[in-house]
């Protein structure tokens, strides 16, 4: 079955929507992703700025300078 001139025009149209939509939503999920990034970063600087963790740090820090020397 032959297609006509207007189903051919619909689909070119939905084809170009749908391009539209799919880089809308790749650029919606990096900047999610960049958000979720940056606050991964924030909550590991807290941690690595606790006391705790300063000190289990230095404590590695020291024994493996004393195995080395």
């Amino acid at each position: 079955m032959a297609e006509t001139h207007a189903g051919a025009e619909l689909r070119r149209r939905w084809s170009a929507v749908r391009r539209t939509t799919d880089a809308g939503m790749a650029t919606a999920e990096y900047a999610i992703a960049t958000l979720a990034a940056a606050a991964f970063a924030g909550v590991l600087l807290l941690i690595l700025r606790s006391d705790e963790v300063r000190g289990f740090l230095m404590g590695i820090i020291r024994q493996a300078l004393s195995v080395a020397g």
